[in-house]
């Protein structure tokens, strides 16, 4: 039998890239368990693998590296939050006021709810690398985005596209920060409070935006 046909093969009903992409999830399972306690650079590639069940050998078919690994977790992460706070707010459109709630809900309860992916999601990434950097600027841009999205400002000059630009960008910070802050226990504050308090300045940067000429 020929090598192509012995990757081919099934096995309990499940084909190779089937089995590889089982492989390849329960290696994200185990890099948001390992650096979301121990920390990204605590954790050793042998000690992800360990974790999974898994040899070394089937880490190296799904990811480059220990770096390659902590990205596919982040973008994994990533993607369902910004998913599930996209969909909570769409699903109370049109109504603003209701959609910044509604999505800052989801995304704080989220993350404040997973110790593990806050601590990844929130700190373990942060000057992880080069390139990892510009990934986590490009999701801070990608939030704003969101926001501006949900505030739907009136046609205007390009001024005032710039100034919702940059206030979204700043509210996206400050709830960053915020969050980062918490995970770290700096803040006592109940998950309620952080939402409260978010959306008090949501709702007063929006309504400034409204006002202006």
């Amino acid at each position: 039998m020929t090598g192509t046909q012995t990757a081919g093969r099934r096995y309990g009903g499940r084909d190779a890239a089937q089995r590889q992409q089982e492989r390849r999830t329960r290696l994200i399972q185990a890099g948001l368990d390992m650096f979301g306690t121990v920390g990204y650079a605590s954790a050793s590639v042998k000690q992800v693998c360990s974790h999974a069940g898994l040899t070394e050998r089937y880490f190296y078919e799904s990811f480059r590296d220990r770096e390659d690994l902590l990205a596919g977790v982040y973008n994994e992460l990533i993607t369902t939050i910004q998913a599930e706070t996209a969909q909570a707010a769409a699903a109370v459109a049109p109504d603003v006021d209701a959609q910044l709630r509604a999505g800052l809900e989801v995304f704080i309860r989220t993350l404040a709810d997973d110790a593990r992916m806050a601590r990844l999601v929130l700190i373990e990434v942060v000057g992880a690398s080069p390139r990892l950097e510009v990934r986590r600027r490009e999701v801070l841009h990608e939030f704003a985005a969101l926001i501006a999205a949900v505030v739907a400002p009136p046609p205007g000059p390009e001024a005032s596209s710039n100034r919702l630009t940059m206030t979204a960008m700043s509210l996206v910070g400050g709830v960053n920060e915020l969050l980062v802050d918490w995970t770290l226990g700096h803040q006592d504050a109940t998950v309620e409070e952080l939402i409260d308090l978010c959306y008090t300045l949501f709702i007063a940067a929006y309504r400034a935006i409204s006002d202006q000429p």
